[in-house]
């Protein structure tokens, strides 16, 4: 008898390659508080100047994001006179891509340098940037595992960087992506895509950079949403559309549907993390600070 291949099995009944069904995104977990916070500005050491930091995994992607400031601008020319300058930069482990250990340049990688200009675009239509004019506020991103969908949890992970930094929004960025995908010979829409979908949507390694190949029957679309304002600061498609403006619909309100499902998981993640400061102000809380 001939064997049969999991992907079989799991074609038949309707689910995709990683076990999940079409409108379920991978399992996510964030944890606010990752580095000990301090006041600090402009030092060396990467935590010395973290007023706030998170740890978000997204399956296997996961990211660390610090974020230090609002802090003086170390060059007088770079200062904004009505609001603060965001500065974002986003940075990639030799270990996180699978099967490849290469050293990423971050200031010359071209997928790097477009991803930090989105990030940086998404978290400027949330920030309250006049808050803070004269100012500046760093956000950096360091991708530690790569299984897709890495410019998605880097957004999720600096929001909830920037609540842990207290620095005010307008509402939390959350981002998610969707896709048209062939499974079992038939067509549909799928959430969160990894990196093995992403790779046979768009013809790239899965880390959610320019692509443009794949065929003209998938489709790969990273969304980032205010969810509560129904706001979306960030759409990203490269890919052929076969089926015009109403496939395009189809999958965008997939990726709305995603980015809610994963701000349940944000606001829960804040609530604890608010709930146990309660407790620690309160002294019902042990609180263990590590030397570093």
């Amino acid at each position: 008898m001939a064997s049969t291949r999991r992907t079989d099995i799991l074609s038949l009944i309707h689910l995709r390659s990683d076990g999940r069904r079409p409108n379920e995104i991978r399992h996510m977990s964030c944890h606010l508080g990752a580095l000990p916070s301090t006041t600090a500005c402009g030092s060396a050491l990467p935590t010395s100047a973290c007023s706030g930091s998170s740890l978000v995994s997204m399956g296997l992607t996961q990211v660390l994001c610090v974020v230090r400031g609002p802090c003086d601008v170390g060059r007088r020319s770079e200062e904004l006179p009505d609001r603060a300058t965001l500065e974002v930069n986003m940075r990639s482990t030799p270990f996180s891509p699978p099967g490849d250990r290469r050293n990423v340049n971050p200031t010359t990688d071209r997928r790097l340098i477009e991803q930090s200009h989105l990030l940086q675009k998404a978290l400027s239509a949330s920030i309250l940037l006049h808050l803070y004019p004269k100012s500046k506020i760093s956000v950096t991103v360091m991708v530690l595992a790569d299984d897709g969908g890495r410019l998605e949890a880097s957004i999720n992970a600096a929001t909830l960087a920037l609540m842990d930094a207290g620095i005010p929004l307008k509402d939390m960025v959350c981002a998610c992506s969707a896709g048209r995908w062939n499974a079992g010979g038939s067509e549909e829409i799928v959430v969160d895509l990894n990196r093995r979908e992403i790779q046979a949507a768009t013809g790239t390694g899965g880390g959610g950079g320019s692509g443009g190949g794949g065929t003209s029957d998938t489709i790969y679309l990273p969304v980032a949403t205010m969810p509560q304002r129904g706001t979306i600061v960030l759409s990203q498609c490269e890919s052929r559309l076969s089926g015009g403006a109403e496939a395009f619909g189809e999958v965008l309100d997939a990726a709305m549907g995603g980015c809610q499902m994963v701000m349940e998981v944000m606001a829960a993640a804040v609530r604890e993390r608010g709930a146990g400061l309660w407790k620690a102000k309160e002294g019902k809380a042990n609180v263990l600070l590590d030397d570093w």
